[in-house]
C-alpha cells in the first residue's frame, strides 16, 4: 500500500522555524516525484514546493516561500522533510505531504494531478 505521513507541524512564532517531515512507503522516490502543499481556511489547496530524483534531482519553490523554506529528501529512509525558516502568519496553513507522476519533474502539479496524499500535519504561526 502506498502511504505518505507527515509529522512535525505546530505553533511557531513569527520569524520561527518549523521541520516538517513525511515518510513514505510502498514506494520509492524515483518512482514518483514529491512535494508540499498547504490549504489555509477558505483558500485553494496551493503549491509549496516539490522534489524530483529523477532523471536528477531539482526542487522548485513558490515565490512566497523562496529562500525561507527548504525541502530535501532522504533516499535511505524514503522522506522528505520540508525546513521552514522565518515563519510568517500567512505561512499558517494546513500542510500536505503528495506524491504524483514523475513526469512533472520538480515543477509541482495543480493539486488535482497528485496521486497520493497524506493526510496532513496543521501550522500555526502567532505570537
Amino acid at each position: 500500500e502506498v502511504q505518505l505521513l507527515e509529522s512535525g507541524g505546530g505553533l511557531a512564532q513569527p520569524g520561527g522555524s518549523l521541520t516538517l517531515s513525511c515518510a513514505a512507503s510502498g514506494f520509492t522516490f524515483d518512482e514518483y516525484a514529491v512535494g508540499w502543499f498547504r490549504q489555509a481556511p477558505g483558500e485553494r489547496r496551493e503549491e509549496v514546493s516539490c522534489l524530483t530524483v529523477w532523471p536528477r534531482t531539482s526542487m522548485w519553490y513558490a515565490d512566497p516561500v523562496k529562500g525561507r523554506f527548504t525541502i530535501s529528501s532522504n533516499d535511505a529512509k524514503n522522506t522528505i522533510t520540508l525546513q521552514m525558516n522565518n515563519l510568517k502568519p500567512e505561512d499558517a496553513a494546513q500542510y500536505y505531504c503528495a506524491a504524483y507522476d514523475r513526469g512533472w519533474g520538480s515543477n509541482c502539479p495543480r493539486d488535482k494531478y497528485v496521486q497520493i496524499w497524506g493526510q496532513g500535519t496543521p501550522v500555526t504561526v502567532s505570537s
